[in-house]
């Protein structure tokens, strides 16, 4: 019934061993040093990745230390103005305070003088003032 042909199967064989030869040659040969490939190339990526995540990580460094820098420098610039600022407030507020004392001695020496005038006038007036007092004391 079933004939084994010892030529048919060596053949056969044969056949099979070629076609698994041509396909590793042909296939997988190329297939495993592209995925050996893919996967030093990742490791690279990896590593790159890794060494600019570093450079990151300095560059961020960098970027906090010159805005310390700049916010010191700022705090600086803004205390000075202050200062200054407060310089010319202090010589404004100086200069109105002599000029307000200057007025005020000015407005006292007028005052003394009119309350000088004043008083010349009145004692000059005195002897009509008596004259017209004892008048109305004698006509009471």
């Amino acid at each position: 019934m079933l004939d084994i042909s010892p030529v048919l199967l060596l053949s056969s064989a044969i056949i099979f061993l070629l076609v698994v030869a041509r396909l590793n040659s042909c296939l997988f040969v190329p297939l495993l040093k592209h995925m050996d490939d893919r996967a030093e190339s990742i490791k690279k990526d990896l590593t790159n990745a890794q060494s600019n995540g570093a450079n990151v990580d300095g560059m961020l460094e960098e970027a906090s230390h010159v805005l310390a820098e700049a916010k010191k420098k700022a705090a600086a610039i803004r205390e000075q103005a202050y200062t200054e600022a407060k310089e010319v407030a202090d010589a404004k507020l100086a200069s109105a305070k002599e000029q307000l004392e200057a007025k005020s001695l000015n407005f006292v020496k007028e005052l003394e003088e009119e309350t000088k005038a004043l008083k010349d006038t009145l004692l000059a007036a005195m002897p009509q003032y008596n004259e017209s007092l004892k008048a109305k004391i004698s006509s009471i």
